[in-house]
């Protein structure tokens, strides 16, 4: 039977932390740890582990979360039941340099899949859900200073649960690739099968709606510059009253407060999917989408139009709306609190896939919190700060609210 390395000191002290078979540890020991033999001094699990304690206590450098450890090394041996001392600064460096990011972030989100799961589990299951998951790039500014052809900078493109706040994949782009070649390598059924993905106008590609549709899930795109032609029909079509013939749907939502007034806008059509099937496979719906916002004075209007392969069925206006307004949520609750709660933007740790691997263990942590259901990431982080037996009891133990 595989033991834990904790399981393997004897348990004199009571006082230990059991080691859940669902916890967040148990999934990192998961993750293949690719250090040479002579390198691995420190279990993976206990490395990544520490680290996500000593973000979860606020620290945001690999310096500041030895230094905590360090201050705090004869507690964590007590409720470890770890009989020799911690890593220093070079040990985390190296073994997260090593480490695969998808790897960590994929253990990350079974675990709290799988919590969900059981959480869920009362619910009825006959009911089809399909998932609202961004996909979105990201760059890790902090990697960008110092730039050499042997360590280049790194840009990630992430799939995100909107609903959830669970990063399922993310994947680096190649130093002579571009976002949409990442996207590509996200296409595989295990990670888009039953969801909806949403993405920005760079990614309205024709192969890679085909991909989408392929598996059987669904893509929401916005047309721009990038897909002029496109763009130009859909502007021609909804801008002629006379094509709307009473089948076109529509729905508005007003959101109002802090002295802002904001008014969404959506009208969908089924019109032109006959002249748009060849080239967009699968293809349901068209929309146009109005934002217009009034602030301090001030007013603004944006009109986008886009496309999708979700039916009327699973997706009518109201919730075309509201998935579009949803998407953003990658952009402010995951890259936005990356960089001004957890410093991600900051960091500028370059070795190898180290970048990528703080990353998704950020991501792990926002969505960790999220399963916590925490309105205010920060306060939580001081919670845990003063409060750190009630971190690692949650890393070492089954997730729960």
């Amino acid at each position: 039977m595989n033991r834990n390395i904790f399981d393997q000191v004897a348990q004199a002290n009571q006082q230990a932390i059991r080691v859940d078979k669902a916890s967040v540890y148990r999934a990192f020991e998961q993750v293949k740890d690719r250090r040479k033999a002579r390198g691995k001094r420190y279990p993976l699990a206990l490395i990544l582990t520490l680290v996500l304690l000593g973000k979860m206590a606020g620290e945001t450098t690999i310096s500041g979360i030895v230094d905590w450890v360090n201050e705090r090394k004869a507690w964590l041996r007590r409720l470890l039941n770890w009989p020799k001392g911690f890593p220093v600064n070079a040990t985390y460096s190296s073994a997260l340099a090593q480490c695969d990011g998808q790897a960590v972030a994929q253990a990350i989100a079974q675990v709290i899949l799988k919590a969900r799961a059981v959480h869920q589990r009362s619910k009825s299951q006959m009911e089809e859900t399909l998932i609202h998951t961004a996909m979105d790039g990201k760059v890790l500014r902090g990697t960008l200073d110092h730039a050499s052809e042997t360590q280049p900078s790194v840009h990630l493109v992430s799939l995100y649960e909107c609903e959830s706040g669970i990063v399922i994949a993310q994947k680096a782009v190649a130093s002579k690739e571009n976002e949409i070649t990442a996207a590509g390598a996200l296409l595989h059924p295990l990670l888009l099968k039953g969801r909806i993905i949403s993405a920005d106008a760079m990614h309205t590609q024709k192969k890679w709606c085909a991909g989408v549709h392929a598996y059987q899930s669904y893509y929401l795109l916005v047309a721009k510059d990038n897909q002029p032609s496109v763009h130009q029909d859909l502007h021609d079509f909804f801008t002629d009253p006379e094509l709307n013939g009473g089948e076109w749907h529509t729905y508005k939502k007003i959101q109002k407060g802090h002295g802002r007034l904001e008014v969404r806008e959506i009208w969908t059509s089924t019109q032109m999917n006959e002249w748009f099937e060849p080239d967009w496979a699968g293809i349901a719906q068209i929309f146009k989408l109005r934002r217009w916002v009034k602030e301090k004075g001030k007013e603004r209007e944006e009109i986008v139009y886009g496309l999708t392969n979700l039916p009327r069925s699973k997706a009518n206006a109201k919730r075309l709306l509201e998935l579009n307004q949803a998407h953003w949520s990658i952009e402010n609750r995951l890259h936005h609190r990356k960089d001004v709660t957890l410093g991600e933007d900051a960091c500028q740790v370059r070795i190898e896939h180290a970048p990528q691997t703080l990353a998704a263990l950020n991501g792990g942590i926002l969505a960790l919190m999220d399963w916590l259901e925490v309105n205010n990431v920060a306060a939580q982080l001081r919670h845990f700060h003063a409060q750190p037996q009630e971190a690692l009891t949650f890393l070492l133990g089954r997730l729960s609210r």
